[in-house]
């Protein structure tokens, strides 16, 4: 099982969770605890910003990062939850966890995941540049964006709730 969830909710999403790993994908990773109950080689930090194209001054989030995220949802050994966060816990923790579930069932519908997200969680707006680039990773062909056409936007909020997308 994967929860999605925000900075914020981290330390509660884990404990209640009982979560094994954490996958962290924002700015500034360092400010970010590690959860005690998680072990070190279980917490992977992406640093990234939520934007879509290049811009200065900013890290867009590049095929170096979605092979990072990709590497780790497979060492996963799914005993117990993966926990992805974001700052917000509404696009760039949405768009890899979609990206994980991707990558975990490789034959199951986009369209399908991304509606399950939608369902979980009316807030959810996956970052699409990240979407784009796991699209490629995982060779699906433009699916993954178009499911993210299917799924629609987000309803405006500053912070997202805790939301859990299940795996098959």
């Amino acid at each position: 099982m994967i929860h999605v969830c925000s900075l914020a909710a981290l330390p509660e999403t884990v404990r209640l969770t009982k979560a094994s790993h954490v996958l962290t994908v924002m700015a500034n990773v360092e400010q970010v605890a590690r959860p005690v109950s998680v072990l070190p080689a279980n917490h992977l930090k992406v640093s990234m910003d939520d934007i879509t194209e290049e811009m200065d001054g900013f890290v867009a989030p590049s095929e170096t990062h979605i092979e990072q995220v990709l590497n780790f949802v497979r060492g996963w050994d799914r005993a117990a939850p993966l926990v992805v966060h974001c700052y917000a816990g509404i696009s760039r923790s949405t768009a890899s966890a979609f990206a994980a579930v991707c990558a975990l069932n490789p034959h199951r519908d986009e369209i399908e995941i991304a509606k399950k997200i939608r369902a979980a969680s009316p807030i959810a707006s996956p970052n699409r540049r990240i979407v784009g680039l796991a699209d490629r990773a995982l060779g699906r062909n433009g699916r993954m964006l178009r499911a993210l056409d299917e799924m629609g936007p987000g309803a405006m909020m500053v912070e997202g709730r805790p939301f859990v997308i299940e795996l098959e």
